[in-house]
């Protein structure tokens, strides 16, 4: 399977300046309302460098290799939070670091809780991915249906028999043991069940019914300074593509967003989580999920 990676490489470079800024705050503030930034000086990323910043950003966003089969529409709620419905069946909040693995902590996130909705609770691995999946590019990037692909093929293995040590960027050997020597565990998709919900109501209808998807948008650079409400880009400078896991939606004063969990630690955002208005950044053009094989 090849895919050009120059897409991804090619925005990294652009950004100019530092993204997390006082000059930049200011922007933000004066450009919107719908969302607040953190202030410079309590940013939990305010003493990383652009390029640890940048390369959070790790997803390529490009059309998938096949046509895979969408979601069924159904009547949804207005509002609609996983978090709510399945309480701590929806695990926790995850750090990717100084890696670019966002695709593979999206697929394992949303898998998980997956997983643990249906009766299994597991948090999986995805230093599996980044180690393993040799069609994707570790701490340099992946691609989301080349992901799901992996997990319908191959499956992951639990985080606590994989655990994650890729956060300076490098990601260790594959193995086919787990990290104490025992015999290692997978947790696959079940047979032919990989989606991409296209659509608004078919990624509404996939979550309510099915649980959370994984997502990916163009992360513009304000985007490092948000800290809560609507987000919607107020710069054209871009950062990269990244991946996310979409739990829910809603409507906040006449706003309609994704409700998302992000990757880079619960100091970000709100605890982690972010919203994003729906049709923004594509964010609806890459949602992949599927059923996993119990």
């Amino acid at each position: 399977m090849f895919k050009l990676v120059i897409i991804g490489t090619i925005v990294a470079v652009a950004v100019a300046t530092h993204p997390i800024n006082e000059e930049m705050v200011a922007h933000i503030k004066a450009k919107t309302s719908l969302w607040q930034p953190h202030e410079t000086t309590t940013n939990p990323f305010n003493n990383m460098t652009k390029e640890q910043l940048l390369a959070k950003c790790g997803t390529y966003i490009v059309p998938a290799n096949k046509e895979y089969p969408g979601s069924k529409i159904m009547t949804v709620p207005e509002n609609f939070d996983a978090r709510q419905q399945w309480g701590s069946k929806i695990h926790a909040i995850r750090d990717q670091q100084q890696c670019g693995s966002c695709w593979a902590f999206g697929a394992t996130e949303a898998f998980s809780d997956r997983f643990a909705i249906n009766g299994k609770d597991v948090i999986l691995s995805p230093e599996d991915l980044v180690s393993c999946d040799t069609n994707d590019y570790g701490c340099n990037g992946g691609y989301m249906d080349v992901a799901w692909e992996y997990l319908a093929d191959h499956g992951a293995a639990t985080d606590s028999c994989f655990p994650y040590s890729a956060g300076s960027g490098f990601a260790p050997a594959c193995s086919d043991k787990c990290a104490d020597g025992s015999a290692m565990q997978r947790f696959k998709c079940a047979p032919n069940s990989v989606r991409q919900s296209k659509g608004v109501a078919q990624i509404q209808s996939e979550i309510v019914s099915h649980g959370p998807v994984e997502g990916a948008f163009t992360v513009y650079t304000d985007f490092f300074n948000y800290q809560s409400g609507v987000y919607t880009p107020t710069t054209t400078d871009v950062a990269g593509g990244h991946a996310i896991k979409i739990l829910g939606y809603g409507v906040e004063n006449g706003t309609p967003y994704w409700l998302c969990a992000n990757s880079w630690g619960p100091a970000w955002g709100m605890s982690g989580f972010f919203k994003i208005k729906q049709g923004e950044c594509g964010i609806e053009d890459q949602v992949f999920s599927c059923d996993p094989q119990l």
